[in-house]
């Protein structure tokens, strides 16, 4: 990371409390300032999840900040401080180093947003939201700008993401109209067949969702928690970097799930 400006850390945890609107979630974790380090940011390191080895990439880059979209204090967890979770916020410390983490804020942001990301990497055109009803749904709804089988399907999300999704086929039709809801929410499948979607794409794959795709004839692809969810903390980074001239890296923790 190249040598540039720096911010004071409240000063960039408002304008992200803000830009997210983080207090209006009901969320499983804390969104915001998870762990306290120095009182100015010169170097944010941006990932998918706060683990160890993310921690270490951080530290080695000399980062006075670690923003993910994974972090910590998840509802039911284990509140001790032993083991992994010891040895994580033990590193943390020690070197000073801010966690910041934004959880369902930071999936449904129409600039910032995994899923918006994700509509913009594949050239997914945006109609709605996937949860009518709500002002604030995590997943989408959009169309394709030419029609696609799922073989097309299939090569585009593995061009984009770098791995192969798992395809459930529910039928033999081209795919035109899609829904999606990056990470794990295989569960939302419900919703894309209740507005009549040709296919529904997420993170991951439950036992029960093979049975409804293919028995409501949606197609259904499960491209990767983290490969689809790799985009939105990267693009807060960016804006962040240009926001407050920081420097800015992403780090990719390989993960095959």
């Amino acid at each position: 990371m190249s040598e540039k400006g720096s911010v004071a850390r409240r000063d960039l945890v408002a304008y992200c409390d803000a830009m997210l609107e983080s207090a209006a979630f009901q969320d499983y974790c804390p969104n915001g300032l998870q762990i306290e380090g120095r009182d100015r940011v010169q170097r944010l390191v941006t990932g998918v999840t706060a683990s160890q080895a993310l921690i270490d990439a951080a530290i080695a880059r000399g980062a006075d900040m670690l923003l993910v979209h994974h972090g910590y204090f998840w509802k039911g967890e284990s509140a001790p401080l032993t083991g992994i979770k010891k040895n994580r916020i033990k590193a943390l410390l020690d070197h000073d180093i801010s966690l910041l983490a934004y959880h369902l804020p930071l999936d449904v942001h129409a600039e910032v947003g995994n899923n918006v990301q994700l509509a913009r990497l594949l050239g997914w055109r945006i109609r709605g939201g996937l949860e009518p009803e709500n002002p604030r749904s995590v997943g989408l709804h959009g169309e394709l700008e030419k029609p696609q089988s799922a073989c097309e399907m299939t090569e585009s999300l593995t061009r984009v993401l770098g791995r192969a999704p798992l395809h459930i086929a529910g039928n033999d039709r081209p795919i035109k109209r899609i829904a999606w809801c990056t990470g794990a929410a295989q569960g939302y499948i419900e919703k894309a067949i209740a507005l009549g979607m040709d296919a529904f794409v997420t993170g991951e794959v439950s036992e029960p969702t093979v049975h409804s795709a293919r028995e409501n004839g949606i197609h259904f692809f499960a491209a990767g928690h983290h490969a689809t969810e790799r985009y939105g903390v990267q693009a807060l980074g960016e804006k962040l970097a240009e926001q407050f001239g920081i420097a800015h890296e992403f780090v990719d923790i390989d993960n095959p799930v």
